[in-house]
């Protein structure tokens, strides 16, 4: 864990750390609230939506998200499709994954201008702990639970290249290898 996270900046594939299961995160302390602080500023520099741990080059089970409402999306909705503000998920486990398997192009920080079709399920139910340190289940639906699913698999050393079928991994092939390299 960086003691300065004010440093902490996006890394980038083939990073090693994208692909190391992440380790739970202990407890709430100054560090934690620190480093959870950053990846909100990170995100929202980078125009992103989710921000996991693992692309700050930190392996820890900790991930912020904010999905604007706007475009059909409602934090009101039940359940939510969107975030009312960024929120922070310490040692998240999604379960009772809803519905049929559904495409949707994802594209990742860490692998800029890679974006492909990615099947997740469109309803998920969300346990985590917050920066108060308490546990809280949420049930998320469309681009929220899209989002979580995402940034749970960044915790799992999994990223969308991942995900994409053969079809879509040969079309983005160049892409992928410019960035390792």
């Amino acid at each position: 864990m960086p003691t300065n996270a004010g440093n902490l900046e996006v890394v980038h594939y083939p990073d090693p750390v994208l692909r190391k299961k992440a380790k739970p995160v202990a407890g709430v302390t100054d560090e934690i609230r620190a480093l959870a602080e950053r990846m909100v500023q990170l995100m929202y520099d980078e125009e992103g939506i989710g921000l996991a741990a693992p692309q700050v080059g930190v392996s820890l089970r900790l991930f912020v998200a904010h999905v604007p409402e706007g475009d059909g999306r409602s934090a009101t909705a039940e359940p939510p499709t969107a975030s009312a503000g960024p929120e922070v998920y310490i040692n998240p486990v999604i379960a009772q994954p809803e519905g049929a398997l559904e495409p949707f192009e994802e594209g990742c920080l860490s692998l800029p201008d890679i974006r492909g079709s990615v099947m997740r399920p469109p309803v998920v139910t969300i346990t985590a702990m917050g920066l108060d340190g308490r546990t809280f289940t949420r049930r998320g639906a469309g681009l929220l639970a899209r989002c979580w699913q995402h940034e749970l698999d960044h915790l799992d050393g999994v990223l969308i290249i991942d995900k994409l079928s053969q079809m879509e991994r040969l079309k983005l092939r160049k892409k992928i290898r410019a960035l390792e390299g």
